[in-house]
């Protein structure tokens, strides 16, 4: 049996890469709309009912307005965008979420895919805070760094450009950006995490196309607790996840190295954690491919799920 897919918006990056995971499949038949009638309303709203799952990879209004398109009560919606991961009625993208999670996605016809950063940072912590190793109302302090390619179309195109010119060392240089404490993952990264407060996130943006890393760190001492509970928390939650993987506590590969491999997850759907710490202080790490289990990878898991195949498949 194929299934039929539709990517509304599918020519930007994640509407790119999901249809690049697509390409090879036998179970699927993608539905494509005609260049020329990529803004027609009615055009796009038959295909994204005749769709058995359809993702939409839009800005946050348009996404609104593409859900409200669809009448079809068969047609399982994949959101991509910020619109609906804390409202009522759409279940949270995150297969590695909870144990129930993907009875839900199974089960659930509105799915809104995480963000990149969230997806790390609630990895980190959720496990942490419903161990009662962190409190749910620390404001927990977080650093993201991540490739260009998270800025989508304009973004890429203003690096590439200024790497064919040499015309804007500005743009050599890790930016740190969303200074006004208001990035749009921050409500996700509160809902899912068990945080009761407002995490204080940072992200930065490098001269490096793909690739994140998020980075936590803890005060083990005033917590009350220590690296090696830490770190058995979320090696206990994460043992049976295929795509989420912890290292070893002080990560011995990656200290002789001296130095932490943004990029080393480019090109999968995997997550893999790090606890680094002393005798009474702690970093938490995780790096994802913010293409992949950031963004499209993670679409076409919830997919999977929700059609009761392997969650893995093509992935």
């Amino acid at each position: 049996m194929a299934y039929t897919v539709f990517v509304d918006g599918q020519e930007g990056t994640t509407g790119l890469r999901i249809h690049e995971y697509l390409a090879a499949r036998s179970d699927v038949e993608v539905l494509r709309i005609a260049p020329e009638r990529r803004k027609d309303a009615a055009e796009r709203a038959r295909l994204l009912n005749a769709a058995d799952v359809a993702f939409l990879c839009l800005p946050d209004a348009a996404a609104r307005e593409a859900a409200a398109l669809v009448t079809n009560p068969r047609t399982c919606l994949i959101d991509a965008s910020t619109a609906h991961r804390t409202l009522p009625g759409w279940v949270f993208g995150l297969p590695e979420l909870a144990p129930c999670q993907r009875d839900a996605l199974r089960a659930g016809k509105r799915i809104a895919n995480p963000g990149c950063h969230a997806t790390a940072f609630i990895l980190l912590l959720r496990p942490l805070v419903e161990a009662g190793l962190v409190p749910a109302a620390l404001g927990v302090p977080a650093t993201s760094i991540t490739g260009y390619s998270g800025g989508g179309k304009k973004m890429i195109e203003q690096y590439e450009a200024a790497q064919a010119s040499g015309a804007e060392p500005a743009l050599t240089s890790p930016r740190p950006y969303a200074l006004s404490l208001a990035h749009k993952h921050v409500p996700e990264m509160m809902a899912h995490s068990g945080l009761t407060a407002r995490p204080i996130f940072m992200p930065i943006v490098g001269n490096f196309y793909q690739g994140l890393a998020v980075s936590v760190p803890l005060d083990c001492a005033a917590l009350g607790c220590t690296p090696e509970a830490l770190h058995a928390a979320l090696a206990a939650r994460y043992a049976d996840e295929r795509f989420v993987r912890v290292l070893p506590l002080r990560d011995p590969a990656t200290l002789e190295g001296g130095f932490f491999d943004v990029q080393a997850c480019n090109g999968s759907n995997r997550v893999e954690v790090f606890v680094f710490a002393n005798d009474s202080q702690a970093i938490l790490m995780a790096r994802l491919d913010n293409l992949g289990k950031g963004a499209s990878g993670a679409a076409v898991q919830c997919m999977n799920l929700h059609l009761g195949l392997d969650e893995g498949l093509g992935l």
